[in-house]
């Protein structure tokens, strides 16, 4: 199901000369699967079932790389991950996020991005991590 983005994010590790190892692979295909945000802690107990020996440092070293190489986002305020729907690529990033049903909205609108940083540099402030979420209600469940 999710074998085109599989093989593109072999490619992408390939091309960027970085170990894409079976667990990465594994924990990568588990992200793709999901739909919203999931925590580390639930994506361990799906990998426990595929290696029963998996422990929080083993989906923590997945997770960090998937993130440190952009397939996957973090989302702060839920302490939480989200897959890439850009992946690969560093990017503009914005989430909306649904208060009822916890669906995540990814934007990658370099306006905001840039009228962010624009507003940050102005006030003499370096961003070192930038991370915009928004909370509030999806058109779902505000109309359902």
């Amino acid at each position: 199901m999710h074998t085109a983005s599989l093989q593109r994010a072999i490619e992408i590790c390939q091309q960027k000369k970085l170990r894409f190892t079976t667990l990465r692979q594994r924990v990568f295909l588990l992200m793709l699967a999901q739909e919203g945000a999931v925590s580390a802690y639930e994506l361990l107990e799906q990998l426990k079932k595929y290696d029963s020996s998996a422990k929080p440092p083993t989906i923590y070293r997945a997770l960090d790389f998937l993130l440190k190489h952009h397939f996957i986002h973090r989302i702060e305020s839920l302490n939480a991950y989200l897959k890439c729907d850009y992946f690969g690529c560093e990017h503009p990033m914005q989430l909306l996020i649904c208060e009822k049903c916890k669906r995540v909205i990814e934007l990658s609108d370099p306006v905001i991005d840039n009228a962010f940083s624009d507003q940050a540099e102005q006030s003499g402030f370096k961003i070192t991590n930038k991370v915009l979420e928004a909370h509030g209600i999806c058109h779902n469940c505000l109309y359902n």
